[in-house]
């Protein structure tokens, strides 16, 4: 018989609760999106030469100080928590708001803390909260073909990294790659000469994604060799807890679009949300964004006060939050009739987001099989 895993999954409730600071932190960003990130606006800034309005980008950053919630003070951030960071999230992902907080904030910033290296956090960390630096990591969330050896003036970076967040506007590279004492991490400030981007062609235009090749680019040491496994495991869980954030906020936005839509339509001479069969679809609806609300939440605190039942925590609020933007993306397109069928209606926008996604950190099925792991539910042989 199966040994089952006994998990105790409690926070301080008064962590799951919005602050004052939070309500006005939404209130704020949700007038400022509302009026730069409309769907026109969204396609706009997507097919522009850097995916994103960089204006936007430094609002956020100085008027807001969104890139900087997260970041402890001694590193030039705002020193909240994650929770507030998953405030900004959320509401961008309510837009679909192109600008690269995940790959920049979440992601290279995550690498940078996990790692440990006082010297690289001082160096890096400053400017990805300002706003000044945009960065990513190759070679962490997928496998990746990235060797590193010692040149003539100190480390160089030789092989590909593939489907990289932003890989190919980002001014900052954290690669994990094998060198001689083993696998570690690499701070890359990318030069043309030695390190190729190539754009690739992806479902969701407002979430870019490159090949990078690299050929002798110079690089430094961030931490110790033999860290990258804890570093990945660090990052991943934060960028589950960030995307279930972002679904959060693109699943409300489909189902206000919806009830919008069906309080108007009219079909028979009464309103299509008068329909019954409409009502189940909506309550539906209305339950798993709720769920997914909650678990993301919970998750959001959990990674805020590191507590040890964050893989846990993240890995439900993967499956709660995929699935419900499936459903919701889903009924966006189903319950506009034949106008939500088209590619110019914004509702496909949020189908490509949601199910490009997947391919990022995995399908509900996969968290799914993921959290019956960590629980004990079944082995690695099943």
């Amino acid at each position: 018989m199966r040994e089952v895993r006994t998990v105790r999954l409690d926070v301080d409730p008064e962590l799951l609760l919005e602050t004052e600071e939070q309500r006005q932190l939404r209130t704020v960003l949700r007038d400022v999106l509302t009026g730069s990130c409309g769907p026109e606006q969204v396609r706009r800034q997507a097919a522009g030469p850097r995916g994103f309005d960089r204006a936007l980008w430094d609002r956020l950053a100085g008027e807001i100080g969104v890139h900087g919630l997260a970041v402890p003070e001694e590193y030039g951030g705002a020193g909240y928590t994650f929770a507030e960071l998953a405030v900004a999230l959320e509401e961008t992902g309510r837009v679909l708001c192109p600008v690269p907080l995940l790959p920049a904030v979440v992601l290279a910033g995550e690498a940078l803390l996990a790692g440990g290296d006082r010297r690289a956090c001082e160096r890096w960390l400053p400017g990805i909260a300002s706003g000044a630096r945009t960065a990513t990591v190759a070679g962490v969330l997928h496998p990746a073909r990235v060797t590193a050896e010692r040149g003539p003036d100190g480390w160089v970076l030789r092989g590909e990294a593939d489907f990289v967040p932003d890989g190919e506007g980002a001014d900052l590279l954290l690669v994990a790659a094998r060198a001689p004492d083993g696998e570690r991490l690499f701070a890359c400030a990318p030069e043309d000469a030695t390190c190729r981007r190539t754009a690739r062609r992806v479902l969701d235009p407002t979430r870019r994604q490159a090949l990078v090749r690299f050929t002798g680019a110079a690089a430094e040491p961030v931490g110790e060799p033999g860290q990258v496994p804890e570093i990945a495991a660090a990052v991943l869980d934060a960028g589950r807890v960030a995307l279930a954030a972002e679904h959060v906020g693109g699943s409300a936005h489909a189902l206000d679009a919806i009830l919008d839509y069906v309080s108007h339509r009219t079909q028979f001479g009464r309103a299509v949300g008068s329909f019954q069969a409409v009502k189940h679809r909506l309550a539906d609806l209305l339950v798993a964004v709720e769920g997914a609300r909650s678990a993301s939440s919970y998750a959001s605190a959990c990674l805020a006060a590191r507590r040890p039942e964050l893989p846990v925590a993240a890995a439900a609020a993967a499956v709660a939050c995929t699935r419900a933007y499936r459903l919701a993306t889903a009924e966006y397109v189903q319950l506009h009739g034949g106008i939500g069928f088209t590619w110019e209606h914004p509702a496909h926008l949020y189908v490509r987001r949601a199910r490009a996604d997947e391919a990022l950190f995995g399908t509900g099925d996969d968290h799914a099989l993921r959290l019956a792991g960590l629980l004990g539910l079944v082995g690695r042989g099943d």
